[in-house]
């Protein structure tokens, strides 16, 4: 039986280019704790939350379509391996869908079994369904 990756949906009445730039602006939904850029291939950035960092790379950037991040490496503090996220990556992709824009957010390699799934598939949750969805609908988001 294949594992499925963690996913989540969410649509708004802003444009592709807004959901684009939205994403990308990572330290406006997602962590204020944000070096780098998260824009255009190659771009790098790492996010931090106390002890805990990821260090992503956009693997593959195409403005009001899609943006992959690519999990360079990290340090998950709580987990006993706490390079679990290493080699996998999160995809962005955008879409028209009855007059709004639908964002679908797949983290590759999370997956059911994996020691981080229930902890980061509350955490993505939050970070996407709430607070990248603010930002979309309000132009604020609630980031940690």
């Amino acid at each position: 039986m294949e594992q499925k990756n963690y996913h989540s949906s969410i649509a708004a009445h802003v444009s592709p280019q807004e959901a684009f730039a939205s994403i990308a602006n990572v330290s406006a939904w997602w962590a204020k704790n944000f070096k780098g850029k998260a824009t255009k291939n190659g771009d790098t950035f790492r996010v931090t939350f106390g002890d805990t960092w990821v260090d992503f790379e956009i693997a593959d950037a195409i403005p009001e379509k899609q943006i992959v991040w690519k999990v360079k490496d990290c340090y998950l503090p709580w987990l006993k391996d706490k390079k679990e996220w290493n080699n996998t990556q999160v995809t962005w992709k955008i879409s028209s869908q009855n007059g709004a824009t639908k964002v679908d957010m797949t983290h590759i390699g999370l997956v059911p079994g994996v020691e981080c799934y229930e902890a980061c598939e509350e955490g993505w949750n939050g970070h996407v369904q709430d607070s990248l969805q603010q930002l979309l609908n309000t132009g604020k988001g609630k980031p940690e």
